[in-house]
C-alpha cells in the first residue's frame, strides 16, 4: 500500500473531478433551459402561509407548456399542461410572503382541469405571451375561456 498522503491526494483529486463534471453537467442544464424558455414560479399545492413555490423554465411545446424546475436533477419536464385540459380559475398579485418566490411584476394564475390545481406565477411579458398561447387553438378545437 502507498503512503498516507498519496492515498489523501487521490482521494481528494477524485472529490475534484466529480464536483468539476458535476458543475459543467449544471451548468449545461441551465444553459439549455434558458435558450427560448421564460421564468416561472408554479406552486401545486395551495398554501395561505405564501410557502411552496419553486423557480422554473417553461417551454412552448405545441399544445402542451412544459415546466422545469430550476434546482432538479430529472432531465425532463416537472409538469406538462396541456392547453385542452386547463382553465384559468383566478388571477391575483402575489401576497408579500410570496412575492420573494416570483419573477418581478409577477401575477399569480390558479389554473383548474383534469383533475389539479396548480398556481403559475410569471411577470408581465410571459403573462401575454401565456393567454395568447392558451386562447389560441389549431382549427376545429375550442378552448374554454382562458383570461
Amino acid at each position: 500500500m502507498g503512503s498516507p498522503v498519496v492515498l489523501v491526494a487521490a482521494v481528494l483529486g477524485l472529490l475534484l473531478v466529480a464536483a468539476l463534471v458535476i458543475g459543467a453537467l449544471a451548468w449545461r442544464r441551465l444553459r439549455e433551459l434558458r435558450v427560448g424558455g421564460i421564468d416561472v414560479a408554479l406552486r401545486a399545492t395551495t398554501d395561505s402561509s405564501g410557502r411552496g413555490w419553486h423557480l422554473g423554465v417553461a417551454h412552448y411545446r405545441g399544445e402542451e407548456f412544459a415546466w422545469y424546475r430550476v434546482l432538479s436533477l430529472r432531465s425532463g419536464p416537472n409538469w406538462v399542461i396541456n392547453r385542452r385540459d386547463v382553465e384559468i380559475a383566478r388571477r391575483r398579485e402575489p401576497s408579500l410572503a410570496e412575492s420573494y418566490a416570483m419573477p418581478p411584476g409577477a401575477t399569480v394564475l390558479d389554473l383548474t382541469g383534469s383533475g389539479t390545481e396548480l398556481e403559475l406565477a410569471m411577470g408581465t411579458d410571459a403573462l401575454t405571451g401565456f393567454l395568447s398561447w392558451l386562447e389560441s387553438a389549431p382549427p376545429g378545437h375550442s378552448v374554454p375561456w382562458a383570461s
